[in-house]
């Protein structure tokens, strides 16, 4: 009889152990298949050669692109070939300077 409630015990342990460990996901990564030469160095520049972490947000709408750093907002125009710099928002957020242009968020 004792032997009977220890094996339910260790069966009921067992598989509350298994079900409370659900498998870790897979992390999910981001990095595209290729990158232009001019985006990798500008990568690599912005974190001083992999010393510094780095946080931006960035996003295009229209003819605009806008790039959010810790110091402001960037804003470059589509020329037709490429996006060239129009203006530097200091201390502003994305969604600000978004607005600013005309652009939903």
């Amino acid at each position: 009889m004792l032997q009977r409630r220890i094996a339910a015990v260790l069966l009921f342990a067992a598989v509350t152990a298994s079900a409370a460990a659900p498998k870790a996901a897979a992390p999910k990564t981001i990095a595209p298949a290729a990158v232009a030469h001019p985006i990798a160095m500008f990568l690599r520049d912005l974190s001083s050669e992999g010393k510094q972490r780095v946080t931006f947000r960035a996003a295009a709408s229209g003819q605009r692109f806008f790039f959010e750093e810790p110091a402001g907002v960037t804003v470059y125009a589509y020329d037709g070939s490429g996006y060239r710099k129009e203006a530097f928002l200091k201390s502003s957020k994305l969604e600000t300077a978004m607005k600013r242009y005309g652009a939903k968020p």
